[in-house]
């Protein structure tokens, strides 16, 4: 018969080793990684965006181990992120931005990774179309209908017939808006003058090379081009060479227009995908997503200054003015 101590710590051992396995797996530590190809306000925007959907899901800094790495547009430095980031093992990786998403899906077939701000990740051979992959990817997506973003072009500047476009030729998104734009511009009326831009600092002189050539310039979410927005802004200052940009953000740096995505909502939608991975889904299970929800934002003193007149109706039907 055992005594009453020793019944006492019978039934404390046996407390503690019902109440064990529940304690742990509410304290359970998940580990995310994230890096992007450069930082600039679009990519940052994505991943606060991860961050509050992480949070929200109640990941934090006592369940939360988060690390955030930034390849500074060299894509050299984004493999070696990449292999470092799979030797650590995470729980999941999430890469922003094409060249970083390819240096991650390049280096590992077992680690989850979810993509974000990528345009065509089946151009980019990130997955092998749009149903759920099999393998260990999934993300979302930031592609936009190039026919819209075209018949922005046209309601800023309704007399352009000739569309210049920077571009880094290096970039896999770029490249596919490119030739998407080759076949799309002739239809609507109007053709494209390309400039190549391999490395930041070249984008300022790519403008000034379309300066007579072209009659607007529209820029994607090239991120050589995004990261060094202000001296494209300067060209098209300089010259009244009207910009047209598909990223929101851009507006607030000089761009006269905009109909793209919040990059914020996007990183949310991102973040979401990864939550769902960290609660125990195979990202190979989940399709890749499209952020669909479209703004246009307007920067007034931009087309002033660039010699373009906003129409009445464009203004009222914009989500936010930049005056």
């Amino acid at each position: 018969m055992k005594s009453p101590i020793s019944k006492w710590l019978s039934l404390g051992a046996l407390a503690v080793s019902l109440a064990t396995p529940f304690s742990s797996a509410v304290a359970e530590t998940k580990s995310v990684a994230a890096t992007a190809i450069v930082e600039h306000p679009a990519l940052d925007s994505v991943r606060d965006g991860v961050r509050s959907a992480l949070e929200e899901a109640g990941y934090t800094g006592d369940n939360l181990k988060w690390q955030y790495q930034t390849a500074q547009g060299n894509t050299a430095t984004a493999g070696q992120i990449a292999r470092k980031f799979v030797g650590d093992r995470p729980d999941v990786i999430v890469a922003i931005a094409t060249p970083s998403a390819q240096a991650v899906v390049s280096s590992t077939k077992s680690v989850p990774t979810v993509f974000a701000a990528v345009t065509d990740p089946v151009a980019a051979q990130l997955v092998r179309n749009w149903e759920p992959s099999g393998t260990n990817v999934t993300g979302v997506s930031d592609e936009l209908e190039l026919d819209r973003q075209m018949e922005l072009v046209k309601r800023v500047v309704p007399d352009a017939t000739r569309v210049g476009m920077v571009y880094n030729p290096g970039e896999a998104n770029s490249v596919v808006v490119v030739e998407r734009l080759r076949e799309l511009l002739p239809t609507m009326g109007m053709t494209l003058v390309e400039a190549a831009a391999p490395r930041t600092v070249d984008v300022g002189s790519a403008a000034r090379s379309l300066v007579g050539k072209v009659d607007v310039i529209y820029t994607n979410t090239d991120n050589n081009v995004v990261s060094a927005y202000e001296s494209l802004v300067k060209v098209g200052m300089d010259t009244k060479t009207p910009l047209v940009a598909s990223d929101t953000d851009s507006v607030k740096r000089g761009a006269i227009a905009a109909l793209g995505i919040d990059y914020f909502k996007h990183g949310v939608q991102a973040g979401e995908l990864a939550v769902r991975v960290l609660k125990g889904e195979a990202p190979g299970s989940i399709a890749p997503q499209k952020s669909g929800e479209l703004s246009l934002y307007l920067n007034r003193s931009a087309a002033a200054a660039q010699g373009v007149t906003l129409s009445q109706e464009l203004i009222d039907s914009a989500a936010e003015i930049i005056d």
